[in-house]
């Protein structure tokens, strides 16, 4: 079989290799897709090394079929279409201990803490699997992770409908999180300057505002009648979009912090004092996320071909990553990592 080895320095190497049987208590999967995420890109630039090593094969928002069974696994068929949470939790850790396995203190992510999807065929342990509707196309299932993590972010912040919403920053995780918020009954304004995915935004029907060109906070007041938004998240990363998330919020609003950011960015905590802003983390997704996420892929809300903007093959991955980093019309790269339809 073919897997994809990141070595360091942007290159990968596409290798033959040797498949193995599953243990116990595995699953082997003919991997059919696998996106490209903001993570693997961080990868790529040599900015996890210290990590994930520089001979691994990573990935983890992928689709594909049950290939193959380990011992004292029962619940799956082969052939069976599915999805990976690629969580390994410890079991018994505080976290684990107090029912947030999703956060547990010892948390193994496969696909950077251990080998990935970039191959053709992946194992991995049974509990982390999803089956998914037969008549599900799995090019779109591929979305069903970071999706996901949309669905966990939204949760967090308990959207309700008629609620105003604002999302800072119309990359592809903000977008799904407009998705989301919208099937919740939220009324969806996304931030973003990027004019391409404004353009992506508007053709979803959703507000948008350019910070760039007009001032954000008082967009949003003047849309709601001075009130702010009712939940905002902060997906940019940038100190700009954590002024923002105080500066357009409502009184009691929740805002919830779904970016990683490389330094630790400041906050206006008067405003939260002035006006009782609650403030949640939201880290990865629960099963009931991925439950979430399968449901409104089958019920066809989630336009995923608008946001699948590439399908590359899996010896093609070096050049579908180079032509990503940076990339400002790119929304979702997928690598198709078998050469048939499975």
């Amino acid at each position: 079989m073919k897997a994809a080895v990141y070595c360091g320095d942007k290159t990968f190497r596409v290798e033959e290799t040797n498949s193995v049987a599953p243990a116990a208590g595995e699953v082997q999967i003919d991997v059919a897709y696998c996106g490209i995420c903001g993570t693997d890109l961080h990868v790529y630039l040599g900015h996890m090394d210290g990590r994930v090593g520089t001979n691994r094969t990573i990935g983890h928002e992928m689709s594909g079929r049950v290939a193959a069974l380990g011992d004292g696994v029962s619940e799956f068929a082969i052939g069976q279409k599915v999805v990976v949470r690629p969580l390994k939790p410890c079991g018994s850790c505080p976290a684990c201990n107090r029912g947030h396995a999703h956060i547990c203190q010892n948390l193994k992510f496969l696909g950077l803490d251990s080998d990935g999807a970039f191959q053709e065929k992946w194992n991995v342990p049974a509990f982390t699997l999803h089956a998914l509707p037969e008549d599900m196309s799995l090019q779109h299932a591929a979305l069903i992770e970071p999706l996901a993590v949309a669905c966990h972010d939204v949760a967090r912040g308990g959207v309700k409908p008629h609620e105003d919403v604002l999302v800072i920053g119309g990359g592809p995780i903000g977008m799904l999180i407009a998705l989301v918020a919208k099937a919740a009954g939220g009324k969806v304004t996304i931030s973003e300057i990027n004019p391409h995915r404004l353009e992506i935004a508007k053709e979803l029907g959703f507000n948008t505002i350019n910070p760039a060109e007009t001032n954000a906070a008082e967009a949003v007041m003047a849309a709601t009648g001075g009130k702010g938004a009712d939940v905002l998240f902060e997906v940019t990363g940038v100190q700009a979009g954590v002024d923002l998330m105080t500066d357009a919020a409502a009184t009691r609003a929740r805002v919830v912090m779904v970016a990683i950011h490389a330094k630790a960015p400041q906050v206006d905590l008067f405003q939260f004092f002035w006006r009782e802003i609650e403030m949640f983390g939201a880290r990865v997704y629960e099963p009931q996320d991925y439950d979430k996420a399968i449901s409104l892929i089958a019920q066809g809300s989630i336009p995923c071909d608008t946001l699948i903007t590439d399908t590359r093959p899996l010896d093609d991955i070096s050049s579908a990553f180079a032509k990503l980093n940076g990339n400002p019309k790119a929304m979702k790269t997928l690598i198709k990592t078998s050469g048939t339809e499975l």
